[in-house]
């Protein structure tokens, strides 16, 4: 397998950068923006997709009305009303959304547009109980300024709008999809970023830079999930691929290189394709059907398939792919693997192909019937197809037409951010023909008066905001940036203000507390958004008050994070961490200097660190350092004395 320097392909990368506002209402009704997981009724819908004013279809909404999905919708009331529920025509567009809009444009010097209109985009897959998403163009041009080794660059700004926020993803099953209403509607500021070369390393501080300009405004909702990065990745001039749905920064240097790689991949496939000769109109060039070829075949994969009633297998031959599809440039990076991807959108676990049989329980006589069924030759390579009928008659087209885009090297389509780095595909990149006026809402004047006052609310420069908060709360510089980049600076300061002022817990503790101990749990992969922010002010209320010590703070944090208990209550409980009396930790204390005698008669005084070290290990958390080491030493210098 090849390695790949990613400055010799032309790598460029585009960002759009999608971040929820912190606004009182959503962005066409006064709903609150707060989600829930108490919903009170539900509803069901199927989608379809309609012609543009040009009677054009849209290619992703298409693909998508092929899944034949259901949708099923959950509302709670306070959050969601019958304007999400797409019974009543949206309200005025929040005035307080539009403001920030427009402040945000004004501090990357756009250009604002003399009237908004709102659009509608077509979107089917369910998140959006009408079927499309309302979004509108405040601006355009722009430039946003980066810090870099030879001193400060310009990023240019292509567009900013508004518009509102998906629907919350509970399920996502084969047949039918689960949403909560109470996200959809919240207002975002979209705003993309002309298309750069660099390292990966790089494009992440335009993306970091940009982040830190929107939450410097104070304007926008913090947490996981309030800001999103879909990334345009395109090589050697060739078509963009759009990457939805990073949401970790630390994730993005990964997904970029990933996707270098996985283009530059397709192209060295799509050039073997092309020393093989084979042209487009021997792509797909006959179809069978193999069912009675596996009906008594011992793989249980096929056995799982043919169990549903009215499932089929098809086979296809592709003439001249043999060791194509299999062909592997880059590690993870095949053919086969990207036609796994398309058809597990049709509800379908995967495919089989020439290049990797016999396997998966299926022999080498089934293999012959198969090429014998095709009449394919050893230079023709075959694949396989499962499932209901319906799906497989689409799934077959699918892939014959991924196959022949497979010659020109990379599709341009959406693909989705995975965990680990990796990016899958999602759907065709959608045309404009999704694109249509929408006709429930007024254009929207913006004049200089209404610009005016906006001018004061353009957010201080990063700097200056790391600055005013280091300074405030006697943070170094360091905490002071992983505080202002975290989820939690609101949180962070309304802690620090709740303290007294004779308070032991200092602005550092909470600041590490928050950032370096979450982060580091986070790494661990265990789960965020089980610790809420309620928990979080709870731990600390309880440490105010003496009930735990600030070593228990990440012990219970991390219980939480493992979601062994639902509350602080039971963390505290299942951990045994509740603050020890005096006598206790006298009794306690002697017990580790009787345990450790020869080491005090050896070191005297200088095995304090020791000391403290094992008797932390052995409190588990249950007494506060100072207070530990302050009756250790008493205790050792007594002991000293007396001998």
């Amino acid at each position: 397998m090849a390695t790949l320097d990613l400055a010799s392909i032309g790598l460029k990368v585009g960002f759009e950068i999608h971040q929820q506002l912190a606004t009182k209402t959503k962005l066409f009704c006064e709903c609150s923006c707060s989600e829930t997981d108490k919903y009170g009724y539900a509803f069901t819908r199927k989608l379809r997709p309609t012609q543009s004013e040009l009677g054009i279809y849209d290619p992703a909404a298409v693909f998508e009305f092929k899944k034949m999905r259901t949708t099923k919708y959950y509302s709670a009331p306070g959050s969601s009303c019958l304007v999400e529920a797409d019974e009543e025509p949206p309200h005025e567009v929040s005035k307080e959304a539009l403001e920030s809009a427009l402040v945000f444009s004004l501090a990357l010097r756009s250009r604002i547009v003399d009237e908004v209109h709102v659009m509608r985009k077509i979107v089917i897959d369910g998140s959006n109980t009408s079927g499309f998403q309302r979004t509108m163009l405040v601006a355009n041009g722009g430039f946003v300024e980066i810090a870099d080794k030879q001193g400060i660059k310009r990023v240019g700004v292509q567009t900013i709008c508004l518009e509102e926020d998906a629907a919350k993803l509970i399920s996502d099953g084969e047949t039918a999809r689960e949403y909560g209403l109470d996200r959809l509607g919240v207002p975002l500021v979209e705003i993309a970023l002309e298309p750069i070369s660099g390292t990966p390393e790089e494009m992440v501080q335009v993306a970091l830079t940009l982040g830190r300009l929107l939450r410097a405004s104070k304007r926008v909702a913090r947490g996981l999930g309030s800001i999103r990065q879909d990334v345009n990745v395109s090589i050697q001039n060739g078509p963009v691929v759009e990457i939805k749905g990073v949401q970790q920064l630390d994730q993005l240097a990964k997904v970029i290189e990933h996707e270098a790689k996985r283009q530059h991949g397709l192209i060295m496939i799509a050039d073997r394709i092309k020393a093989a000769g084979v042209s487009l109109e021997q792509i797909g060039d006959r179809l069978e059907d193999i069912t009675n070829v596996f009906s008594q075949s011992d793989s249980s994969m096929v056995k799982k398939i043919l169990s549903d009633k009215g499932a089929i297998f098809k086979a296809i031959r592709i003439r001249g792919f043999a060791g194509i599809i299999g062909f592997e440039p880059y590690l993870g990076i095949r053919l086969g693997k990207e036609l796994g991807e398309l058809v597990r959108f049709y509800g379908l676990g995967g495919v089989f192909h020439s290049d990797e049989l016999p396997g998966y329980g299926i022999d080498e006589k089934q293999v012959k019937d198969v090429r014998d069924r095709l009449q394919a030759s050893s230079r023709d390579a075959f694949v396989i197809v499962g499932g209901r009928q319906e799906i497989v008659e689409y799934a077959i087209q699918a892939i014959i037409q991924r196959l022949k885009a497979a010659m020109a090297g990379v599709p341009a389509e959406t693909r989705a951010a995975t965990s680990d780095g990796r990016t899958v595909f999602s759907r065709p990149r959608p045309g404009a023909a999704r694109m249509y006026p929408e006709t429930d809402i007024p254009t929207i004047p913006v004049s200089e008066s209404m610009l005016e006052p906006l001018y004061g609310l353009v957010p201080k420069s990063w700097e200056q905001e790391i600055n005013l908060l280091a300074a405030k709360y006697g943070l170094n510089r360091k905490l002071a940036e992983q505080v202002f980049d975290s989820d939690y600076l609101a949180l962070f300061e309304e802690i620090c203000s709740s303290q007294k002022a004779d308070s032991k817990i200092q602005p550092t503790f909470v600041a590490s507390k928050l950032t370096e101990d979450i982060v580091s749990l986070r790494r661990q992969k265990l789960d965020v958004s089980s610790l809420t922010e309620d928990m979080i002010r709870e731990i600390f209320e309880r440490l105010a008050r003496g009930v735990i010590t600030k070593e228990s703070v990440p012990l219970v944090f991390e219980k939480l994070m493992k979601k062994e208990v639902g509350s602080v209550n039971d963390a505290i409980s299942a951990l045994g961490i509740s603050v020890l009396t005096d006598a206790e930790l006298d009794k306690a204390l002697d017990k580790v200097i009787r345990d450790n005698m020869p080491a005090i008669k050896q070191k005297g005084m200088g095995s304090i660190g020791m000391l403290m070290g094992r008797s932390m290990a052995a409190l588990k958390g249950r007494a506060d350092g100072n207070r530990v080491n302050a009756m250790l030493k008493e205790k050792l210098e007594k002991l000293l004395a007396s001998s």
